[in-house]
């Protein structure tokens, strides 16, 4: 079943988008992004402006040349360019896959960790990092991937032995986060240093610092492609807003479906937490401050979803280098410190919704 069911129509109760006025939600999301990404480059103790900003990059892309110094064209253009974007690319990716996640699941608390992915790429990264595996030849963000994707298929394994019902799924996700969070504890306390700790655990909490262009371009490549599949299945998500049941009576392959989505999230997830870090409360608020602009059809739902996670994460990873300079703060420190009041406020304002 694709995902552009006929039948498969918005669930009750969602508030209907005008096309002028989601046409302005996207032309203006994209341009706040655009002008957010140019501005957050030039915050740092080196004075850069934001024409300093589009000359580098008009440059590197070959439009004209530029007249910045070799240093400063390489602190725009190599270190806070690529973080820069990778915070946008990031943010993007975890608000779509958390909007997945709640629609499929029909769960509001759900976000793009439920499968246990994080755990599994933290101890794949621990693994790499503290007792060598790879002998050098694998580097952190590779040992996460790979980490990410044992703990899912055991996630998929779990839910088809015991059943994949949506609530099986759910329950395999905390398994294999316990497991996998054991595990990673368990090597970091009898097999790491001082200094080990210190860098697992900043990765643990979410960092985006050292990023290269490698990791912009991957990252990016996969949220492209998953974002597409998304919404080739928008009707079909929005069919999900009824249950399972009802949805396969609209002529949704129900399980079809919940794999190849399962999938895509999961992979995206696993490749953004690779390269980032756990970073949290993206995925679980973003889609419902979304929500409160476009309503529930996920056509119009998930680009919005898209742009305003990129945004937040651009803002909070600023915020994050910036506020203790020249020390760093933890990207997932900050998202949850703004993430937890803005979850409880929009609890508050959807406290009488069905």
């Amino acid at each position: 079943m694709s995902g552009g069911h006929p039948t498969a129509k918005e669930s009750p109760g969602a508030r209907r988008v005008g096309a002028p006025l989601q046409a302005l939600l996207w032309t203006g999301g994209l341009a706040l992004l655009l002008l957010s990404t140019a501005v957050a480059v030039t915050i740092g103790p080196a004075r850069i402006s934001v024409p300093d900003v589009w000359s580098a990059v008009a440059s590197h892309l070959g439009f004209g040349t530029s007249e910045l110094s070799p240093i400063r064209d390489g602190i725009i253009w190599n270190l806070r360019m690529p973080r820069t974007l990778l915070a946008a690319v990031c943010g993007a990716g975890l608000a779509v896959c958390g909007t997945v996640m709640q629609s499929l699941l029909r769960n509001p608390l759900a976000d793009p960790f439920v499968l246990g992915v994080s755990s599994g790429a933290s101890t794949g990264a621990v693994v790499v990092v503290v007792l060598g595996v790879g002998g050098g030849a694998v580097s952190l963000s590779a040992g996460a991937f790979v980490g990410a994707l044992c703990s899912f298929a055991l996630v998929l394994l779990l839910s088809h032995t015991l059943g994949a019902t949506t609530d099986r799924v759910v329950l395999s996700g905390v398994a294999a986060m316990q497991l996998f969070s054991a595990l990673t504890s368990f090597v970091v306390m009898t097999s790491a240093d001082a200094e080990q700790t210190r860098g697992v655990l900043f990765w643990l909490l979410g960092s985006l610092s050292g990023v290269g262009w490698g990791e912009v371009a991957l990252c990016t490549a996969v949220l492209a492609v998953c974002l597409v599949i998304c919404l080739a299945h928008a009707r079909t998500l929005d069919a999900f807003a009824f249950g399972q049941e009802a949805a396969a009576a609209l002529g949704v392959d129900v399980a079809r479906t919940r794999i190849v989505l399962l999938c895509t999230t999961a992979l995206l997830t696993a490749a953004l937490v690779s390269s980032a870090g756990a970073i949290g409360f993206v995925g679980l608020v973003l889609p419902h401050a979304a929500r409160a602009l476009t309503g529930s059809g996920h056509r119009r739902l998930l680009p919005v979803t898209a742009l305003a996670g990129a945004i937040f994460l651009v803002w909070v990873d600023t915020l994050a280098r910036t506020v203790l300079d020249p020390q760093e703060v933890p990207v997932g420190v900050v998202t949850a410190l703004i993430g937890v009041p803005a979850f409880v406020l929009v609890l508050y304002r959807t406290r009488s919704a069905p």
